[in-house]
């Protein structure tokens, strides 16, 4: 994977920095959770406001600015071109109930990942004496 040109490094930190009331509603909701999600993360050319890298699903926050806008839809199709899934919430949508957008993000995830092992190995099986 190439390395990220610093510049991407300073805007997507100044946008974590910086987060929207919907990134920050929905981080302190999702942050806990397994696999774990980044924010701001850097793909080629794009920062994912939310991102599971894991269950490769990226997670975008837009306000009425995106409404029709062809670079979201350029932006999303180069996404899934290379294997991300995107799920787009409004910021309205996200103030109204951040813990329903938390779920369907989370439930995307779980349709997305492997479950876990369905017995583990009790903790010492294994280790040798």
């Amino acid at each position: 994977m190439p390395r990220v040109p610093p510049e991407m490094t300073r805007r997507a930190r100044a946008l974590r920095t910086n987060a929207t009331e919907a990134e920050r509603l929905v981080w302190v909701r999702v942050r806990s959770y397994r696999p774990r999600f980044t924010r701001q993360l850097v793909v080629r050319r794009y920062i994912l406001d939310l991102a599971c890298r894991e269950a490769r699903l990226a997670v975008e926050f837009d306000g009425s600015q995106h409404c029709d806008s062809s670079y979201d839809v350029e932006r999303t199709a180069f996404l899934e071109s290379v294997g991300w899934r995107v799920l787009r919430f409004w910021n309205s949508d996200v103030v109204e109930n951040p813990d329903g957008v938390a779920e369907a993000i989370l439930n995307e995830v779980a349709l997305r990942c492997r479950p876990t092992h369905p017995q583990p190995l009790p903790s010492r099986e294994g280790r040798r004496k």
